[in-house]
């Protein structure tokens, strides 16, 4: 794989950067088929390790020989380490799992079995799905975590980003997997709030990679501190921390105006629920009329934060004031549906809980961030 020009190479086609990633968590995107997805330029997208280990499991995706033909998706695929998901189980429950220094132990939220991951098994997990893109398991605590608690989630991040290298490496020969077609691996950049953590963290990370390589860097844990108050110093500082030529994933971002924000600091790719959660929730993003293309230009200073908050506007579609609005839910969509139907037929499927309506708004908001990245990129 090689970066240049803004565009990444992979076994299953380019990504052109910016880039945001859909989130199809358990293989899928909720209520959208492939070729709908295809349909509104969507490129790459993620999958979540953890949810796909347990269910369908292994045995069911190495029988399509990985999790593109099980998912019908010809096009790029970056999984995640499935940390997040195991720290978020225990953070809110301890009795579903204890942390420790070489591994993570936890229940399963489908059946409470009993599992184990290292970082190692993360790895060989990720080999199996067969994904053009895997980031290393990280340890990864609430960002109003104590400094202790802090200092001892990046020391654990850097030792299982090492191990997570050597495993990585140990797979590839013995897949002998070629140069130009082995998968990205991405490290991830812990360390909350505090920004010598966070520099530490990447030096630690640096000492694993010269000799061995890291493809990009990833901004871990929430982009959010406890107030919600978005860390925008934090990830501007880490951004210019991560060397050049390695790609800038920020992990969970966002909204449109945060990723306006994130792509100026020279963040690259994005990935989130926001489109596809909030479109199930009848709430749909449009572009503003009067917006300008340069608005959104990510080349743009930071300082340009009142002008990204004007590009865009979101709607209630289940709101009274739609019920007799007979305009297209979007004239201006590549999807004949959006076009066709109106957002009066919407909120009526809204109201009726057709699940026909959470589809339409999902893929108008999909749509939307797709063209963002495009208009990032122009």
């Amino acid at each position: 794989m090689e970066k240049g020009d803004f565009k990444i190479k992979t076994r299953h086609g380019d990504i052109k950067l910016p880039a945001f990633l859909p989130d199809a968590t358990r293989g899928l995107v909720k209520l959208i088929s492939s070729s709908e997805l295809k349909k509104i330029r969507v490129g790459p997208m993620v999958v979540n390790t953890l949810h796909l280990y347990l269910q369908p499991g292994l045995k069911v995706i190495k029988k399509f020989q990985g999790i593109h033909k099980f998912m019908n998706w010809d096009r790029p695929l970056l999984s995640d380490s499935g940390g997040f998901q195991v720290f978020s189980l225990i953070y809110k429950n301890p009795k579903m799992g204890k942390i420790y220094d070489d591994k993570v132990m936890f229940k399963s939220p489908l059946d409470g079995s009993r599992h184990i991951l290292t970082p190692e098994k993360s790895i060989q997990i990720q080999f199996e799905l067969g994904t053009d893109m895997m980031v290393c398991l990280d340890d990864c605590p609430p960002n109003e975590s104590d400094s202790k608690h802090l200092k001892e989630s990046v020391e654990r991040t850097i030792s299982w980003a090492k191990k997570c290298r050597l495993e990585y490496d140990r797979q590839i020969k013995k897949r002998k997997i070629k140069e130009n077609e082995r998968p990205l691996l991405f490290s991830v950049i812990q360390g909350g709030a505090d920004l010598d953590l966070r520099r530490k963290c990447l030096e630690g990370l640096m000492e694993v990679g010269p000799a061995m390589g890291w493809d990009g860097y990833g901004f871990g844990a929430r982009p959010v501190d406890e107030k919600g108050n978005f860390l925008s110093e934090v990830l501007k500082y880490t951004a210019d921390l991560i060397p050049a030529g390695s790609l800038k994933f920020a992990l969970g971002i966002g909204t449109p105006e945060d990723i306006v924000r994130c792509a100026a600091m020279g963040w690259e790719m994005f990935d989130c629920v926001i489109p596809t959660r909030e479109g199930r929730h009848g709430r749909l993003f449009f572009w503003k009329r009067n917006h300008k293309t340069q608005e959104t230009n990510h080349k743009q200073p930071q300082n340009s934060k009142l002008k990204t908050q004007k590009f865009y506007e979101t709607v209630n579609i289940v709101n009274s004031r739609f019920a007799a609005d007979f305009s297209p839910i979007n004239k201006d969509s590549k999807l004949p549906e959006l076009r066709e139907y109106s957002k009066a037929y919407l909120n009526h499927l809204f109201k009726i809980r057709e699940p026909l309506g959470q589809r339409l708004a999902s893929l108008n908001n999909l749509e939307f961030y797709i063209g963002l990245m495009e208009k990032l990129a122009a």
